[in-house]
């Protein structure tokens, strides 16, 4: 039990920095939208942040690699540490694009849904850190449902982005840009899903 502690301890604190990143940078890319085209700044720091997340996850990875006893599944610890890095991997990709594209003006509805990311990001760290303290299914459950509701939130507003790019009023170029935005911050949504569903599945097979 002595060796046990602190490798679970330090793995937890690297889930649960991950999930804060997820939160970071979905509440810059907020920042961003509303005070565009002033967009360097928010840029950079979704790329601090994404350079931090990417360290979080390459000192996981190598102790999961160096460590004799883990808290659960090596091969679920890999998922849960990629899962969580590509949420922020997915919002970098996205701001870079902003930026490169020459957007002229922001889309109303892709505020609609940073609100969203950063709601789910916000349950789903919510969750990670509830996970450390528990692996009882009903705690974790009510934060797990509410990541899958906003996941739904997230769809709906989607489809609707989607339906207004296709209406015909949209130069190609405009639908070309405002699809690929779409797509990144909507597969950054269903990422929380995905981490959702991990700790769904850990639980229920170490509880």
């Amino acid at each position: 039990m002595f060796n046990l502690l602190p490798r679970d301890t330090v793995f937890f604190d690297l889930f649960e920095g991950l999930a804060r990143h997820g939160i970071n940078v979905a509440q810059f890319l907020k920042e961003l939208a509303e005070k565009f085209p002033a967009v360097d700044g928010q840029i950079q720091r979704i790329r601090e942040a994404e350079h931090k997340a990417d360290d979080l996850a390459h000192t996981a990875l190598h102790r999961l690699d160096s460590t004799f006893i883990t808290p659960f599944d090596r091969e679920d610890i890999h998922t849960l540490v990629r899962e969580l890095d590509d949420i922020v991997d997915n919002v970098d990709a996205l701001a870079k694009r902003l930026h490169l594209y020459h957007v002229t003006a922001i889309e109303p509805l892709f505020i609609k849904q940073c609100d969203v990311l950063i709601a789910a990001t916000t349950a789903l760290s919510a969750a990670v850190h509830q996970f450390r303290k528990s692996r009882k299914l009903s705690e974790l459950s009510p934060l797990l449902i509410e990541v899958h509701r906003l996941e739904n939130v997230g769809d709906d507003t989607n489809h609707a982005a989607i339906s207004k790019l296709f209406d015909g009023t949209h130069d190609p170029l405009h639908v070309l840009r405002w699809k690929e935005f779409y797509d990144y911050i909507e597969t950054a949504i269903d990422g929380c899903e995905d981490v959702a569903d991990t700790l769904e599945r850990i639980v229920l097979k170490t509880g």
